[in-house]
């Protein structure tokens, strides 16, 4: 078997208008169908759908803080220049939307933010593509404050 690409992100969400209006509002995804009050997909045109949310209640528990098991974060890639994060910082500040980091990972640009439900998202911009393609190492190079 060979893995060719990373297809979609399912997450479960408190509330399926808050996360709707977050991933739809707030990082632009178009949405592309609904199955009711239950789940939402959504698509940057990609594929069929690279998100989907799915409404477990108010009552569901919250993921736990510290060290555990599971998702760290997932990354979206928003562009290729430093330009673009830029205009990403000012959208988000304009949204309300607090940027909990910001890093240089040498292969990437990345600005650190987290959804209504507490999941981290990663927006990234690729540097210099060539660099990861000829030295894949490169991903593993020490992260360093972003300056902006």
């Amino acid at each position: 078997m060979e893995i060719k690409e990373l297809g979609h992100v399912v997450l479960y969400v408190r509330s399926l208008e808050a996360s709707r209006r977050f991933y739809r509002d707030v990082l632009g995804w178009r949405e592309i169908g609904s199955f009711g009050q239950v789940g939402a997909a959504f698509s940057a045109g990609r594929t069929h759908h690279e998100l989907l949310l799915l409404e477990v209640g108010a009552q569901a528990q919250p993921i736990p803080e510290g060290r555990r098991v599971g998702m760290y974060h997932f990354g979206l890639k928003i562009g290729t220049t430093d330009d673009e994060l830029r205009a990403a910082v000012r959208e988000l500040q304009e949204k309300g939307v607090p940027i909990m980091g910001a890093s240089d990972h040498t292969v990437t640009h990345s600005l650190y933010i987290e959804d209504p439900d507490g999941n981290e998202i990663e927006l990234y911009i690729d540097v210099q593509p060539e660099i990861w393609r000829e030295q894949p190492m490169a991903v593993m190079a020490p992260v360093k404050r972003l300056q902006l």
